[in-house]
């Protein structure tokens, strides 16, 4: 169990590692006629930025390398479980509540550095007589933000990887394509749904005036 976890962390830091090199060359030396890859990382990259400019504005400019990055750090990790020999990454829980703690401490603290001890006024509702109902049930609402935000990650991609493994060990490797082709489909779906969740929640605490 010691070695499944170690590995977990060793195709993290290849992750860590392989990824940004391939988009630091990419970045330095562009093509003007783009290869099929830079084309790739060319919409990757206006994906990204369209979907914090129709949740952020502008001003979610900045926070541009930390979605992109969590998109590619998970994205790389998911399809990892469809490679024979090499294992997710993002199908631990450790490493799944490890991103999400991520983002809810710097969605909090982005909220308070906007709105200073005004952000509180964001967890009180709109009915003044109603606040420490509204606060407490808005603080439980924000508490669980991580954790489900990790489990439906660690859950999706570690049920796939099972769901794909078993079926390649027990059958003929045709059999199991339909279900590979839907497993490749989830990579990418939570690989989105991780991200806009991420540009969702930092917009609310920096955007949305508190009450």
């Amino acid at each position: 169990m010691e070695g499944l976890y170690i590995n977990h962390v060793l195709f993290a830091v290849v992750a860590l590692v392989v990824v940004p090199v391939i988009f630091s060359t990419f970045a330095k030396k562009p093509s003007l006629v783009p290869t099929p890859l830079q084309n790739l990382f060319e919409m990757y990259i206006e994906f990204v930025d369209n979907m914090i400019k129709e949740n952020m504005g502008e001003k979610g400019r900045k926070y541009f390398p930390l979605v992109a990055g969590i998109g590619l750090f998970v994205f790389f990790g998911n399809l990892m479980g469809m490679i024979p020999g090499l294992e997710s990454y993002t199908a631990n829980i450790n490493t799944t509540l490890a991103l999400a703690l991520l983002v809810f401490v710097i969605y909090n603290v982005e909220g308070f550095r906007k709105h200073g001890i005004g952000y509180l006024k964001h967890f009180m509702g709109p009915i003044p007589v109603a606040a420490p109902i509204f606060f407490i049930i808005e603080i439980i609402s924000h508490i669980s933000r991580p954790i489900t935000l990790a489990l439906r990650l660690f859950a999706n991609m570690t049920g796939g990887e099972l769901i794909t493994i078993v079926l390649i060990m027990l059958v003929p490797l045709l059999i199991p394509l339909p279900i590979m082709v839907v497993h490749l489909i989830a990579v990418f779906l939570q690989t989105y749904v991780f991200m806009i969740l991420t540009t969702v929640y930092i917009a609310g605490a920096i955007t949305e005036e508190a009450h």
